[in-house]
């Protein structure tokens, strides 16, 4: 599992977070959001840093993408939108349980076979629709179904046992953490069970954005290029209508983008330019405008990330304030390249 070329794991200990954004209220500074910010340049190197980027922290479903490149290499013979929902923390809607069903039946398998948490619906009007009609949680509409799904699919082609495909001594969970750390770059620091049920790695947020930026620029028809481009072609099988992971992929051409669970996002251009952000108290109405200042330093045109720059904040039903990424972070006033094509 581990190769000699490998960095040690990352540090345990408590980050050194510095501040990333404001909550700006009538004038008056009402909050700050600390975090950590990354931003790689196409050769891989550090551009810009804010705050502590190689501590151990936990990537939550910004690391979906990894476990779904472990899967394809493992055997997982999904494409397109299905593909897609392997990497995916989808909203549980009708088309999202339906693929993660159809994953399934591909594997001669059911939703009965699934061992993640049962949930209601992420997206708030699916789920309060699931409340009116008195629907009980399931394991298909839990938000990781898809990469449940996918998982069990890997473990039935490979002739793996099924019931215990979450241990982390099973072959599958030891090919996926394979696949963290020779994308990191790094050894994993801890291991730990995430919300769904499945293992969970801590790395570093720089090797996050080493791993993701290894996907945009991997070879045509590699596993990593293959989960890339179903992830970007299909952005709300992996997301949902209205999220703004799918929105921010459909406005910034080629990108890559994936958020997770307590203020983690990270986004990668096609030629490897890589943001990675963690919000230290996971609130997620820092992680938009603070993943948008930081595409700015990594070149991308700052017109094209207008509408990712946060709500405003009201008062009596009027804008009176906003949330700004730190001075510190302030995009530059002129983006040093155009955002290239997909290719």
């Amino acid at each position: 599992m581990h190769s000699t070329s490998l960095a040690d794991a990352p540090p345990i200990r408590e980050p050194i977070h510095v501040p990333v954004a404001h909550v700006v209220r009538g004038g008056v500074v009402e909050g700050i959001h600390y975090g950590s910010v990354v931003v790689l340049g196409a050769d891989g190197r550090v551009e810009f840093q804010l705050g502590d980027i190689e501590a151990a922290f936990y990537p939550r479903s910004a690391v979906k993408p990894v476990q779904a490149v472990a899967m394809v290499r493992a055997g997982l013979p999904l494409e397109g939108e299905l593909l897609s929902l392997a990497a995916a923390s989808h909203s549980g809607q009708d088309r999202h349980l339906a693929a993660a069903r159809r994953v399934l039946e591909l594997a001669g398998l059911s939703d009965a076979d699934l061992r993640n948490v049962p949930d209601l619906p992420l997206d708030q009007v699916v789920r309060d629709t699931w409340v009116r009609e008195g629907r009980s949680p399931s394991r298909l509409a839990q938000n990781c179904s898809g990469k449940h799904a996918a998982m069990l699919h890997t473990a039935s082609v490979n002739a793996w046992t099924l019931d215990d495909y979450l241990d982390p001594a099973h072959p599958l969970q030891q090919a996926i953490a394979a696949t963290v750390e020779d994308l990191t770059g790094q050894r994993v620091a801890q291991v730990t069970v995430d919300g769904c049920g499945a293992p969970l790695f801590a790395i570093s947020l720089h090797g996050l954005a080493r791993a993701t930026a290894r996907m945009v620029t991997a070879a045509p028809g590699t596993p990593e290029a293959r989960v890339a481009d179903a992830l970007r072609e299909h952005a709300e099988m992996a997301s949902g209508s209205g999220r703004d992971v799918a929105a921010l992929m459909r406005a910034v051409p080629g990108l890559l983008a994936k958020d997770g669970y307590e203020g983690v996002q990270v986004a990668a251009l096609p030629d490897g330019r890589t943001v990675a952000v963690k919000i230290s108290d996971g609130a997620s109405r820092a992680r938009g405008p603070v993943t948008a200042a930081a595409l700015a330093r990594a070149g991308v045109d700052p017109a094209l990330l207008t509408e990712f720059a946060g709500a405003p904040l009201l008062g009596g039903g009027r804008p009176v304030g906003h949330i700004h990424p730190a001075h510190a972070l302030a995009p530059l006033t002129t983006p040093r390249t155009r955002t290239p094509s997909a290719t």
